[in-house]
């Protein structure tokens, strides 16, 4: 049966985080970072990043013009292997879904710290990833998310090299796959698999904020809704359950319902993307389907709202089932499609306090905040994780009208820099 599907994007409802207050001043952290960044080296580091920065406008243009649709990131990951060894980094691997993995190692048998932006985008295979110029913005699918990032994985293993920083921790940077959409993070669900590289600490470069310190993880549970039943012509068979008006209800019912949910304290949101289905506007379909999205911080939340659209479903379709006249009954399948655990970082853990102590360096007003990267996994799992911003200037993430801009481009790679050598630890 051919199905058509309409990417609709319907926001249900939304009940968004408040903006979190700058954090405070820490003195032991604070003369930690700024120890640290009086290092001869590591001054010679920080002011390479300030050089490289711009020449990364050319490595950022090329990645960008490598398609890296949801699982399609192959041809983008062997020339960001092939980039991050022209910086002088020897030990590049690209593992088995196709992260591709840099180490740069530390003293042996001490820990390792990994640095990870995502290859892929949310952008389909066949989407023009051509970059356009205008004034100081370049556009074009996927510059910023995440692209940009791997470009600060880039600067910052050039810095390193040349500037002779030796850490003693291992510093592994890494190209996940599948951190998009219905990838489900499968790039770091492989690195965190049980016999995976070591990774003690994790700091994901991704989002557009230079102030914010991503320590919470904004869980999602994601489920194709399909609701099934015999189909027919739409005037001989009337009278058969319709699955179109089945979903439809079922929409309805899981937009009334969850929006009580929404209102029991900590943020969350719901979203039907994507619905589908049907063979022709005078034939009952044989199928109907959906694609929908819940987020929270809470685990108990996600819970809440995973039950809602359960039994929002359940009450549509046997309503309509009771409304057939001939005809056997209809039937749905909840499919999951995305599962993203939540968590949260104690603020006062040192990789959080660092990187504030980082963020409050480079002269800006540091903040903790929520959201979701390929931080959530660690997180869940305890593995002491933040995100944080990838530098410069941007808008429009998830759009074909994607915008990145450097200004001050070189503050978030600083800051980057700055919080994964305090975490590795600068070797004397």
């Amino acid at each position: 049966m051919k199905s058509s599907a309409i990417a609709v994007g319907i926001a249900l409802a939304v009940c968004s985080p408040r903006p979190a207050p700058a954090q405070s001043p820490d003195p032991v952290y604070d003369a930690a970072i700024r120890a640290l960044a009086a290092r001869s080296e590591v001054r010679r580091a920080l002011a390479l990043v300030r050089t490289l920065e711009r020449t990364a406008e050319a490595p950022l243009i090329e990645l960008t013009q490598i398609p890296a649709p949801p699982f399609g990131e192959t041809r983008r990951g062997r020339r960001f292997a092939e980039l991050l060894r022209a910086r002088g980094l020897a030990d590049v691997t690209i593992d088995e879904p196709g992260n591709v993995i840099a180490r740069r190692a530390g003293t042996p048998g001490r820990e390792a710290v990994a640095v990870v932006a995502h290859l892929d985008t949310v952008f389909p295979a066949g989407t023009d990833v051509t970059v356009r110029r205008r004034g100081n913005r370049l556009y074009a699918p996927g510059i910023g998310d995440d692209t940009r990032g791997l470009v600060v994985l880039l600067v910052i293993a050039e810095a390193l090299e040349r500037a002779g920083v030796r850490t003693r921790a291992d510093v592994l940077l890494v190209g996940s796959v599948g951190e998009e959409g219905l990838g489900d993070l499968r790039g770091v669900r492989h690195l965190l698999r049980p016999g995976g590289p070591r990774i003690d600490q994790f700091i994901a470069i991704d989002g557009g904020s230079d102030e914010q310190v991503v320590n919470q993880a904004l869980g999602s549970r994601r489920y194709r809704v399909t609701v099934t039943g015999p189909g027919g012509h739409s005037w001989g068979d009337f009278g058969l359950a319709n699955p179109a008006h089945a979903l439809a209800r079922a929409i309805d019912y899981f937009e009334r319902a969850a929006s009580a949910v929404d209102g029991l304290g900590t943020s969350a949101s719901y979203n039907v993307g994507r619905i589908g289905g049907g063979t022709s506007v005078n034939a009952v379909p044989r199928e109907a389907w959906a694609e929908v999205d819940m987020r929270s911080t809470d685990p108990e939340r996600l819970e809440q709202l995973d039950a809602v659209l359960r039994s929002s479903v359940a009450r549509a379709v046997d309503e309509q089932n009771g409304t057939r006249h001939r005809g056997a009954p209809l039937d749905t399948e909840l499919e999951p499609i995305g599962d993203r655990p939540s968590g949260l970082v104690d603020p006062r853990a040192p990789l959080v306090r660092r990187a504030l102590a980082a963020t409050r360096f480079l002269g800006l007003q540091p903040r903790l905040g929520a959201a979701s990267t390929d931080a959530n996994l660690p997180i869940a799992r305890g593995i002491p994780a933040v995100a944080l911003g990838r530098g410069g200037a941007g808008g429009g993430a998830h759009s074909v009208d994607e915008w990145w801009s450097p200004r001050d481009a070189h503050v978030g790679t600083q800051r980057a820099l700055l919080v994964l050598l305090a975490a590795a630890g600068v070797a004397r």
